[in-house]
């Protein structure tokens, strides 16, 4: 079958935000025979006209062939997005992309946070559909996406077009299933980013370094802790996590996977760019305050890094 024709077989798919997540989800799906168009900033646009995506996973490196584009408008003819920009962008992106696609397009939601594809309907007018994504990838060059530890992706609720999204994902080696409980999938990602991020941004330290720490530990615990009663007075269960128990042993071995990895906070706060603590530790913040549950450490970790954003 000629590249052509296979690519025929695809949805046409465009990715918004071409960063470590949409490259990585974006590349894959390119690599496996799908019609891919990046829109990204002129740098990683730039790189990729010249020399292809560059995929450097655990697996293999590879130059993959792309389109890519800067104009979001080249959108218009996706059948399917991948929504990948910064929560601090979603209103924006979304409001300009539900003035080019059609009401037939699926959107994608591959952001952190669990409240994000409320706030793409709600500036597009449009029905996004989250997904709890779990990888370790970062950006070291324009158009270079460096993989380091998973990869896999949750959707949900079962229907028509969660399967179709799933099989795309799967065929193109892209573990991925469907949970009923959507929302505890997210939550449960949630844990883990609230536990993680903001200590590995405000300590400059990877995953694995958090772990070795005694005093850090006893911070991640506390965390963890009130982002669960949170949860629960929200009326979530997150999903796996019985009891706070399991909710701490499920965020050491997150850290434990990716040890070398520092978070995509760190990540952002290392290059001077805005990170996405509202939706993280933040969020949990508002919550808190709305049920009036006190949360004392997310606080303390969500205005420490809104303080090195300000200074930054």
């Amino acid at each position: 079958m000629s590249a052509s024709e296979s690519a025929q077989n695809w949805p046409r798919i465009a990715v918004v935000g071409a960063g470590a997540v949409g490259g990585y989800f974006g590349g894959m799906l390119a690599r496996a025979g799908a019609q891919v168009t990046f829109i990204g900033r002129p740098a990683f646009v730039d790189a990729v006209r010249e020399n292809g995506l560059f995929l450097d996973t655990v697996q293999f490196q590879e130059h993959v062939k792309v389109q890519a584009s800067t104009d979001l408008t080249t959108a218009h003819d996706a059948g399917i997005i991948l929504f990948c920009v910064k929560t601090t962008d979603s209103t924006e992106t979304a409001r300009a992309l539900g003035k080019v696609l059609s009401n037939d397009a699926v959107i994608v939601s591959m952001q952190n946070g669990v409240d994000n594809a409320e706030k793409i309907g709600a500036a597009s007018g449009l029905k996004a559909w989250p997904a709890a994504v779990y990888v370790a990838a970062s950006v070291p060059a324009p158009g270079t996406v460096k993989h380091v530890g998973r990869g896999d992706l949750v959707l949900g609720p079962q229907n028509e077009i969660t399967q179709r999204l799933a099989a795309m994902f799967t065929r193109a080696n892209v573990p991925c299933r469907i949970s009923e409980n959507l929302a505890g999938e997210l939550w449960t990602k949630l844990v883990w980013n609230c536990a993680l991020n903001a200590l590995s941004a405000l300590g400059k330290v990877t995953y694995g370094e958090i772990l070795a720490s005694a005093d850090a530990k006893q911070l991640l615990e506390t965390t963890v802790y009130e982002v669960l009663a949170v949860a629960k007075a929200s009326g979530i269960q997150p999903a796996g996590l019985q009891d706070a128990k399991a909710a701490l042993a499920g965020a050491y071995k997150v850290a434990e996977q990716m040890a070398a990895t520092r978070s995509s906070t760190a990540q952002d706060m290392m290059r001077n760019k805005k990170t996405e603590i509202d939706s993280l530790n933040g969020f949990i913040v508002r919550r808190g305050r709305e049920l009036n549950i006190p949360v004392p450490v997310n606080h303390a970790l969500f205005t420490l890094v809104k303080l090195a954003e300000g200074n930054s």
